[in-house]
């Protein structure tokens, strides 16, 4: 099931607004993937970009998640295949893991990222002695993966579109 798109209320905290306006971009993903066969849930549309994949992004943004919140944030370990010395773009390579797997990693990898943002003021400064952008403040994380997220949204719709003619970002 898809999660709601809902904007955070107009008068709500600045933490608030941070996760309502993460939260509607993360159940925006899950839009975009509603309904796809699994066929084209990794079927390539982009020459140049044959990992520019719906599965792809779903899996890129787990990582991204992780990447963010887990490692740069809270210092933890480097782990994960954007860390690994496999191939590039290793996160995208998910041809033989269906969608409803890639989207429950995901939504389990927001949760997390979002007890980790409950957890800590937002002028909290990452921790990972061997990235020098952990000297980034979690506010400036949240903001970065509203980005990062919406981006990859839109990436989102130009492919739906392609792959069988769906339309609408929100």
């Amino acid at each position: 099931m898809t999660p709601s798109r809902i904007r955070p209320p107009f008068d709500a905290d600045e933490r608030n607004q941070l996760v309502g306006w993460l939260d509607m971009q993360r159940a925006i993903i899950h839009y975009k993937c509603d309904g796809l066969s699994g066929t084209d849930t990794h079927r390539p549309v982009l020459p140049q970009s044959p990992l520019m994949t719906m599965a792809g992004l779903v899996s890129h943004l787990r990582w991204a998640e992780h990447g963010w919140f887990e490692v740069v944030f809270l210092g933890r370990p480097a782990v994960g295949p954007q860390f690994d010395d496999g191939p590039e773009d290793a996160d995208m390579r998910v041809d033989d893991i269906p969608l409803a797997q890639l989207l429950a990693e995901y939504d389990r990898q927001c949760a997390v990222s979002n007890e980790i943002i409950a957890a800590h003021a937002l002028d909290d400064v990452g921790s990972h002695p061997d990235f020098g952008i952990s000297a980034a403040n979690l506010r400036w994380v949240v903001f970065h993966m509203i980005e990062e997220t919406a981006r990859h949204a839109g990436h989102m719709d130009a492919i739906r579109e392609l792959v069988d003619g769906k339309k609408g970002h929100y």
